[in-house]
């Protein structure tokens, strides 16, 4: 153990050996509890265990303390094998106030542990929660294994002589909370550790009242033998590889500067800050030593603004957003559309509508994303299904955007942007380069440059550098000649560059993969599924196999154009289940470009389906 921590002393305390457990932090939005999780899970990371993670925040910047709506959360599920989400219900809730006990107790699994700070549960805090008795003094709790700990005056004797001074000493507590779980879990305590000291190397005296708080956390654990049972999760039998924990936001920004890397092209990116997308633009800020430029514009309009300026002189262009920044911008996206420039457009969706649900996850901007434009501009539509595969769908847009000149919407949502999991880096060599031919040339029959003399196989066109000699065009959101490139206003002509500009998407469903089914070869049902609903569906995909239900599942990343076998491959299945976390979006597309009689399984409840309520629907289909 580092420094001076106790060890557990076997002889008092069993251990129980548990495949997989799911742990909630739980408390105000100033109590760290994002923190907390998010060190727990590096130190299960850096163990070897397979994990996923959800963190969940209020609304507000600064929600009113000790109430329901100012409570955050963070749920990790470790695992010794291969999972998919993080869990349905915790087998362990942290509960810094009575508002976080009040919010999360029923989803705390009977028989689970509830760790109470019981400082906090004084008359005033618990009328806030909204309750009229105390729960710890009534048989409210019976039905789980409740450690009491009064944190907040061990953490203020734990940081005594730190310099730490004031209320100040009380923001350690949830160091405290942390190194209780990592007696209770034997998490190694080194990452924690090593991370307090650099993460406030500057301030000398708040790293070593974390480390203090820690440290007193993971010895009060083992001095009062908090609980008879300590449990491990043993390491993950992952395939061999260096792995690192990510979560969406960051795998993609990486992704979208391996694709400038493999395109030899400069990234930009243009974008105003909105939750939950806005983590994308700091990444990126960080990382100038890749040659990323960023902007952060005045609002929507003036980052894709941008972004289309820098497509239009030669970079990879990205601008990003959620669902209301995207209405914002739809107007440009037209504009990048008719003038045919490639641009990715990441839309991080969230509850909606308007302001809505801005910390909550949802998918219901993807027929907003088919069609929410003016005039005719079907436009290539991808999503990612995870943290990890973010990085994958990045290089893609990009890919696709750069190889038919066009713009690109890729889908992420909240729980993939801010949820995690073990990444196996990729070998960088493997990727294939992403090719990019700018016209150097006038490639007239009679030395002029022909803005729209289409490539025969992608029907994408020439790609000129502004203030190359010979190559100056017209661009704009006016329709152009299909050959000139001059200002027409010819009706068959639009007729052309219509058709044209659609049968250059559409021709994108012959540059990408067939879809395989996983699963059951003999199954009636087969579960179809996009964005971040993967996890869930696998999972109880898995759970109802166990039942012994035959049951295939099919997940989308390309939504227009869709795979060529997409039809062929619904059509042999008796039924089909399409889970969403919308109101039946892509059901509506199925049934229409189909004609088969899919089901639907709908919620918009601001948080991510449970693998129960996936499960339990296939049983009722598969009976």
């Amino acid at each position: 153990m580092a420094d001076d921590i106790a060890t557990v002393d076997p002889s008092s305390t069993t251990t129980e050996v548990l495949e997989k457990v799911v742990i909630r932090f739980a408390g105000d939005s100033g109590d760290g509890m994002q923190v907390a999780g998010t060190r727990f899970t590096d130190a299960s990371a850096l163990f070897g265990n397979d994990l996923a993670t959800l963190p969940s925040f209020p609304a507000e910047i600064r929600a009113p303390a000790g109430t329901l709506p100012g409570v955050s959360s963070f749920q990790v599920q470790i695992a010794d094998f291969d999972i998919l989400t993080a869990g349905d219900e915790p087998d362990c809730l942290v509960a810094m106030n009575p508002a976080a006990l009040k919010k999360h107790i029923e989803d705390l699994r009977q028989g689970g542990t509830l760790i109470v700070n019981t400082d906090t549960f004084e008359e005033r805090n618990l009328a806030k929660a909204g309750y009229e008795s105390n729960p710890l003094d009534d048989d409210s709790l019976r039905g789980y294994r409740v450690i009491k700990v009064p944190m907040d005056e061990l953490t203020k004797e734990a940081v005594k002589g730190s310099g730490v001074s004031g209320r100040s000493v009380l923001r350690s507590k949830n160091f405290f909370a942390l190194g209780l779980l990592a007696w209770l879990f034997h998490r190694p305590t080194e990452p924690t550790i090593d991370w307090a000291r650099k993460k406030f190397a500057n301030k000398p005296e708040v790293a070593e009242a974390n480390v203090a708080a820690f440290k007193a956390g993971y010895t009060f654990g083992v001095a009062t033998e908090a609980t008879k049972s300590t449990f491990e999760v043993k390491p993950a039998a992952l395939p061999a590889g260096t792995y690192t924990n990510v979560n969406g936001n960051t795998a993609l920004a990486w992704g979208l500067i391996a694709a400038s890397q493999k395109s030899g092209l400069p990234l930009f990116y243009g974008s105003y800050p909105i939750t939950p997308a806005s983590d994308i633009l700091h990444e990126l800020s960080r990382q100038k030593n890749f040659g990323v430029r960023t902007f952060q514009a005045e609002d929507e309009i003036a980052g894709v603004g941008s972004a289309i300026g820098a497509a239009f002189a030669g970079n990879l262009a990205v601008t990003g957003s959620s669902g209301p920044g995207i209405a914002l911008k739809s107007e440009a996206i037209s504009l990048a559309f008719i003038a045919e420039l490639p641009l990715i457009v990441i839309n991080v969706q969230r509850g909606g509508p308007s302001t809505g649900l801005p910390t909550k996850p949802e998918q219901s901007d993807l027929l907003f994303s088919l069609y929410g434009r003016h005039g005719e501009s079907p436009v290539p539509v991808i999503a990612a299904a995870s943290p990890s595969d973010s990085f994958e769908v990045a290089i893609e847009a990009a890919r696709i955007a750069l190889t038919y000149m066009t713009p690109v919407i890729l889908l992420s949502d909240n729980s993939i942007a801010n949820g995690s999991e073990p990444w196996l880096l990729p070998d960088i060599e493997a990727i294939p380069n992403i090719e990019v031919d700018f016209v150097k040339y006038p490639n007239g029959p009679d030395g002029t440059f022909l803005p729209y003399l289409r490539d025969v196989q992608t029907f994408a066109r020439p790609w000129a550098i502004p203030g190359t000699p010979g190559l100056e065009h017209r661009i704009g959101g006016i329709e152009k000649d299909a050959i000139t490139g001059d200002v027409s206003y010819d009706p068959k002509n639009h007729q052309l560059m219509t058709d044209t500009r659609a049968w250059k998407v559409a021709n994108i469903a012959n540059d990408i993969p067939d879809l395989s089914v996983d699963g059951d070869e003999d199954a009636d049902l087969v579960v179809l599924g996009w964005g971040s609903t993967f996890g869930a569906i696998r999972a109880a995909a898995r759970r109802a196999r166990l039942d012994g239900r035959k049951v295939a599942t099919l997940h989308l990343r390309y939504l227009n154009p869709m795979a060529r076998n997409l039809g062929e491959v619904l059509s042999s299945y008796d039924k089909i289940l399409i889970p969403e976390l919308n109101t039946g979006q892509l059901l509506k597309l199925i049934r229409a470009e189909f004609l088969l009689d899919a089901v639907g399984l709908n919620k918009v409840a601001g948080e991510p389906f449970k693998v129960s309520e996936v499960a339990e629907k296939i049983m009722e289909m598969t009976k």
